[in-house]
């Protein structure tokens, strides 16, 4: 009888405490709009915060309530967006793909060593002692602090420096964030003709201290047709609006530091 009375008890005590529930789930249930599940599921998935909110779940309710442009994930992509778009019911103008280039060409054997660094394994942290393992204060010091930002594989680590894929890159701009040496750049994926230098030291120095640098000779600059490139503290830089990709500036480049991707 003792079990029978026990059974019993545990029984009631579950249908009370089960009707409590129910009666609070309905309580203080809280309506969630549909259209957040649909718009999560739009997004790249890859919580990296880019758009500025906690996580993929707080932009996709951010969106829905108005709070957040329709095209703020950047790696959801072109397609991303217009799904998102057909959601909320909005129009959003296209606009062309953004990739991560790394503005040096400072690899080992290129770029000079100040000393040779066997610590930690992070950028910050070389880049905190002595100015850094390479005599370039603008160079990439190649120890993966954007590898490791980001969530899409996009970045592997060569001969010293970093290599983004425009394939794998969502230009969610984590790798851009990492780096303590400001070597990377979101542009356009059509802006393939690029100056992978920002050394703004006189020539003398910047070729001391790495064998790609650009010395701000300006021959680029005279032989632009369209002019589309400028000498300005003390390095060339090309404006992809102008620019047609014709590749005579890397041609006439003495220092190659001019590439075409």
């Amino acid at each position: 009888m003792t079990i029978l009375y026990a059974g019993l008890l545990l029984g009631a005590l579950g249908i009370i405490f089960g009707g409590v529930l129910t009666f609070a789930s309905k309580k203080f249930h809280v309506e969630v709009d549909e259209r957040v599940g649909k718009v999560r599921e739009c997004l790249g998935g890859a919580n990296c915060g880019a758009c500025g909110y906690p996580g993929c779940d707080g932009f996709a309710a951010a969106v829905v309530k108005g709070e957040a442009p329709i095209n703020g994930c950047a790696p959801a992509g072109e397609k991303g967006v217009k799904a998102i778009a057909a959601i909320m019911g909005q129009e959003v103008a296209t606009s062309e793909k953004m990739v991560a280039r790394v503005l040096c060409q400072g690899e080992n054997g290129i770029a000079k060593e100040r000393y040779a660094y066997d610590g930690y394994q992070s950028c910050a942290t070389a880049a905190g002692l002595a100015g850094g393992p390479k005599d370039c204060r603008f160079a990439c010091l190649g120890l993966g602090d954007c590898m490791d930002k980001c969530a899409f594989g996009a970045i592997s680590m060569k001969d010293g420096i970093a290599h983004v894929d425009p394939e794998k890159c969502t230009a969610c701009g984590a790798c851009v964030k990492a780096c303590p040496r400001s070597v990377l750049k979101l542009l356009p994926l059509s802006s393939n003709v690029i100056v992978r230098c920002r050394n703004s030291d006189v020539a003398r120095v910047a070729r001391a201290v790495c064998m790609d640098a650009c010395i701000g000779c300006g021959r680029c600059k005279k032989e632009c047709q369209y002019e589309a490139i400028t000498v300005e503290g003390g390095f060339a830089r090309i404006n992809p609006d102008k620019c047609t990709r014709c590749g005579a500036c890397a041609a006439v480049c003495p220092c190659k530091c001019i590439t075409i991707d």
